[in-house]
């Protein structure tokens, strides 16, 4: 495949593919809180190189093809933007750099309202939906866990009080998606189905996070640590049902939607690890260990899967033209 056909291929790439930012980026968070550092950094450098390929093709469809990015913008997967950049801006802010993390928080931010509300208002009330449905609580607990990260780092009580608003409106989203679920995406689901499980997971994350917060005392701490280990522990139920069902029902056949896996298996691991400390229950983290080398080899078997399906496309041969006519 010549370079034009590679900048085709990369511009063609649909919404969903930032759900490999996303895994990328909180496999770096993850392997940073088990002391990994150097393997933390080189998932973090290919998160963010993903992360300006999709930048610079959502800026061109934006400004250069209307059609199409309103067409791709009122879809679930749009909403992976918004959940990339705060999983990007929460490692970026882990490693001291809170100007970017900042920047990250507020490009989300200003994302964040236009695509939920064109998302939400094309929900088919009436008809089940798949897993993607649950971005909408991602991309919403995305920008609770960075606000809460940088509230602590810079001592910022408003951003941790728009963190908890944020978290809570998350809450309100997941159970909003979860009644118009189809549950039978977890015996057929392409793989972006384990959102289910990874958007509750994140909801811990976020809320490790805000209990971490001295902001939070009394009642308010309280009340954030019984939801933060029921989002969880009903995260490893979602893990346990969801593996249980890819065993059942195995789909080796390799799609973009897999990457929507890799991540909630990432985010499980990270959010035992990360509440482990704030919430008391310390065997929490002894459990995200192995979870976080699960994700990692599934991240690995992906790409892996995603690598031959590329060499596939490229060695399939073209038809010349006017093949079909000398045919007929």
């Amino acid at each position: 495949m010549d370079p034009a056909c590679e900048r085709a291929w990369l511009a063609g790439l649909p919404p969903a593919a930032g759900a490999a930012v996303m895994a990328a980026g909180i496999l770096s968070v993850g392997l940073h809180l088990i002391g990994h550092d150097p393997l933390s950094l080189a998932a973090l450098a290919l998160a963010a190189l993903l992360w300006l390929v999709l930048a610079r093709d959502f800026a061109a469809r934006l400004t250069g093809d209307r059609g199409r990015f309103r067409a791709e913008a009122d879809t679930p997967a749009a909403l992976t933007a918004v959940a990339a950049t705060t999983v990007l801006g929460t490692r970026l802010s882990m490693l001291g750099w809170q100007a970017l993390a900042a920047a990250a928080l507020a490009l989300a931010a200003a994302l964040w309202p236009g695509l939920s509300y064109a998302v939400v208002a094309h929900w088919h009330w009436r008809r089940r939906m798949p897993g993607a449905a649950f971005l909408v609580c991602v991309a919403t607990q995305g920008l609770a866990l960075l606000a809460a990260v940088l509230a602590a780092a810079d001592r910022q009580t408003w951003l941790a009080r728009a963190a908890l608003a944020a978290f809570c409106l998350g809450l309100l989203l997941y159970a909003a998606a979860l009644v118009r679920f189809d549950f039978r995406e977890v015996c057929r689901g392409a793989g972006d189905h384990w959102v289910a499980g990874g958007a509750l997971a994140l909801t811990a994350l976020a809320g490790s996070k805000l209990l971490e917060s001295a902001v939070w005392t009394g009642w308010t701490h309280t009340a954030l640590r019984p939801v933060t280990l029921v989002a969880l522990g009903l995260s490893l139920v979602w893990y346990v049902v969801l593996l249980a069902a890819e065993l059942g029902r195995p789909r080796p056949r390799y799609d973009i939607r897999r990457w929507a896996t890799v991540f909630p298996l990432g985010m499980t691991a990270t959010a035992c690890l990360s509440a482990a400390a704030p919430t008391g229950v310390t065997w929490l983290r002894r459990l995200g260990e192995p979870l976080l080398w699960i994700a990692v080899a599934a991240w690995l078997l992906t790409c892996v899967a995603f690598a031959a399906e590329h060499l596939r496309s490229r060695r399939a041969p073209r038809r010349p033209p006017g093949a079909s006519a000398r045919r007929g």
